[in-house]
């Protein structure tokens, strides 16, 4: 192996709360990790034999995971007045570490009959701890229970408040399925 350690990439883990309860979504159905990053729940999600659709906004991130097998990636901005996912549907949708309310209730309504949706992001009291620290991209509390079941979805389990790991942050999670 050439090279330092300094230089290997760093593999960040899954978050528990998308460990605890992606086994949840149907088998074999198709998945949409939002706002994917560097594909940490991609590769757990392809690896339970789910097809992957990764989106964001970040070319480099995606090609990373070019050529990863059940993996299609799509460079989309998510933040625009059109939805760019409009009429698309999944089994399970997985969503950690991003907010962008004018489409919150567009990506909800991309969930199918019997789908499970996985979301997990920073809350109201964050800025203690670093970024994201705009109202803007914290939610308030119970926001993300109130919006869930606000499209009509069954909320399975919600957590709200202080975590240590993989850092110290406020959050929110929630995990929720279309009866």
């Amino acid at each position: 192996m050439t090279g330092s350690l300094n230089e290997m990439p760093q593999i960040i883990p899954a978050s528990p709360w998308v460990e605890r309860h992606c086994p949840l979504i149907p088998a074999g159905g198709r998945v949409l990790d939002l706002a994917c990053g560097s594909g940490r729940h991609v590769r757990l999600l392809a690896g339970r034999g789910h097809p992957v659709l990764a989106v964001d906004r970040n070319g480099e991130a995606l090609a990373a995971l070019a050529g990863l097998s059940n993996v299609e990636t799509r460079l989309l901005d998510l933040e625009g007045e059109a939805w760019p996912l409009a009429g698309e549907r999944f089994v399970g949708i997985v969503v950690t570490n991003y907010l962008w309310r004018p489409h919150l209730p567009d990506v909800l309504a991309m969930l199918a009959s019997g789908g499970v949706l996985i979301y997990e992001t920073f809350m109201q009291g964050n800025a203690a701890y670093g970024k994201p620290s705009s109202p803007q991209f914290l939610l308030q509390p119970g926001e993300l229970s109130a919006q869930v079941k606000a499209a009509g979805l069954r909320e399975i389990a919600f957590t709200e408040g202080y975590v240590e790991q993989p850092r110290p942050a406020m959050i929110q999670a929630v995990c929720a399925v279309r009866d």
